[in-house]
């Protein structure tokens, strides 16, 4: 055991090493405790991309300034990665930090190294990239959702994993519901996660769309609309119960319609619309007799 703790110090090759050829349980935790806890220069030209990376886009304004503060101080946080054999790494996380190294015009930069099979490399990845990085809301919600497809996670392990409580999970997963144009103003950070939330609860994409944009053309807040959700959603209701939302001059002109048909046909009609114009008209009847006079009222008018 002695000798094995002098090779550890050999430096990270000989880690990388230990651990491929030991069969020691307790061996592999001693050198992975000291992978995790070491800092090792890596060649940039040796480190190949995360193909689990949830990030897609980077604020090119933002990547130009990190590139600029990593050629006067240096890369100061290290990237992690994670061996893939010889001298190969695969990136788990930090690849906003490894690209501006690059444009920086670095060859090397510090990592943490693990060793990780593909899954716990995807676990590792999301989790670190939640934790770290300033993922926009739908990014978020795709690690999450990946997060329980992919590693078979249900909310309450994910809640665990990543330190947040289930409520935060499930707000943040049900954002994957939006259409596709609200999720994209998310990501542009157009919308806040209040309106996104708010939007969230409509079934309707059509619906979702029309809010959506009126909250943009009118810069309305989280509070305005609600307000306006609500009222929508009160006027689909008053619709469903055949009592539609109209200005006073369309109930008035119905009302005089109604009684105009009431005085044809001498019975009771009935008309029910709902908020788009589209409806029925009932025509109500007592006997064999007041349904033949309708009919017959019926038939002259053809």
């Amino acid at each position: 055991m002695m000798n094995k703790k002098k090779e550890l110090g050999k430096g990270l090759r000989a880690l990388l090493s230990n651990i491929e050829k030991t069969t020691n349980p307790a061996e592999k935790v001693e050198i992975v405790k000291e992978l995790n806890s070491s800092i090792s220069l890596v060649e940039i030209a040796k480190i190949e991309v995360n193909p689990f990376q949830p990030r897609v886009d980077f604020n090119a304004v933002e990547l130009e300034e990190l590139s600029k503060s990593i050629e006067i101080h240096g890369l100061i946080q290290p990237i992690t990665l994670r061996s893939v054999g010889g001298d190969q790494y695969q990136l788990i996380s930090g690849e906003r930090r490894l690209r501006a190294a690059k444009m920086a015009g670095h060859s090397e930069v510090p990592a943490y190294i693990r060793v990780a099979n593909d899954q716990e490399m995807l676990e590792m990845s999301l989790i670190e990239n939640i934790q770290r990085a300033e993922l926009n809301a739908i990014e978020i919600a795709i690690s999450y959702q990946r997060l329980m497809d992919e590693c078979k996670l249900t909310h309450e392990l994910l809640s665990e994993r990543v330190g947040k409580n289930r409520s935060t999970i499930t707000n943040y997963v049900r954002l994957l519901k939006l259409a596709p144009e609200v999720q994209n103003s998310i990501k542009k950070g157009e919308l806040s996660m209040g309106h996104a939330r708010a939007i969230v609860g409509l079934q309707d994409i059509a619906t979702q769309l029309l809010v959506y944009r009126k909250a943009i053309q009118e810069h309305l807040s989280v509070r305005d609309l609600e307000k306006l959700i609500s009222a929508i959603s009160q006027d689909k209701k008053q619709a469903a119960n055949g009592s539609p939302k109209g200005d006073n001059v369309t109930n008035a002109e119905i009302e005089k319609i109604v009684k105009q048909l009431s005085a044809t046909f001498g019975s009771k009609v009935e008309i029910k619309r709902s908020h788009d114009g589209k409806g029925q008209i009932i025509i109500r009847f007592k006997s064999d007799k007041e349904f033949n006079d309708i009919y017959d009222i019926l038939k002259d008018k053809e």
